[in-house]
């Protein structure tokens, strides 16, 4: 929660501020700001039948937040999250349904749900959300170095993309035969990953432009 080296990201230009109690709160209420965009984000879920892990908004989440607030507030919100989660009904999942579609006997089921809690090492699907805090640190890394603004963005949302699945197939493997481990916990979701990363990935630079920002920013490593 203090100011971030390199290059300014997008959240410091859109809320200025002066002083280090005033950049504290400011970065204190995004981080919870953007804690709870994904737990918002968790309740929508597509339950496929085959699998425990469902497909839900938190990716889009995660990479927005790495992007907008930087390396350390971005994995800052994520661990806010997943500590979070383990008392308060912040993840993915529920017993209750607030919204419930089933598609066919035995199909997919689409839902709005009450959340879910638990300790990430004890779920099956608690790989992705301990991914998302270094997910979140690398695109924000990225980003503060100005691939936020330039055709690097989509480099930088799939290398996010790609350090999330890493403990998430890892945790995974522990719950289902190795075997079937790709086949529950990637393939499935690669396609809703690339519409998720196509949002995430023209909404920053989009918002860049619409700042009109012509102030000179660090040129991306090569």
């Amino acid at each position: 929660m203090v100011s971030q080296t390199g290059t300014r990201s997008l959240i410091d230009v859109v809320i200025p501020v002066d002083g280090r109690s005033a950049r504290i709160a400011r970065d204190v209420a995004l981080i919870l700001l953007f804690t709870l965009l994904t737990t918002g984000l968790a309740r929508i879920s597509v339950h496929l039948p085959f699998t425990p892990v469902p497909i839900t908004g938190q990716t889009l989440a995660v990479l927005l937040a790495g992007a907008a607030l930087g390396s350390r507030r971005g994995a800052a919100a994520m661990v806010v999250y997943a500590v979070g989660g383990s008392q308060l009904n912040m993840f993915a999942g529920g017993g209750d349904a607030i919204f419930h579609w089933q598609a066919g006997s035995g199909g997919y089921i689409f839902g709005i749900t009450s959340g879910s809690s638990g300790l990430v090492w004890d779920l099956a699907s608690g790989g992705y959300i301990i991914g998302f805090i270094p997910a979140a640190f690398v695109v924000g890394f990225l980003c503060e170095r100005g691939w936020d603004r330039k055709s690097w963005i989509m480099v930088a949302m799939m290398a996010g993309n790609v350090v999330l699945y890493v403990p998430g197939l890892l945790q995974l493997s522990f719950f289902v035969p190795d075997s079937k481990v790709m086949e529950f916990g990637l393939y499935p979701f690669i396609a809703g990953d690339l519409i998720k990363l196509y949002i995430a990935a023209i909404s920053v630079p989009v918002a860049w432009k619409l700042l009109d920002l012509k102030q000179p920013r660090d040129e991306p490593w090569t």
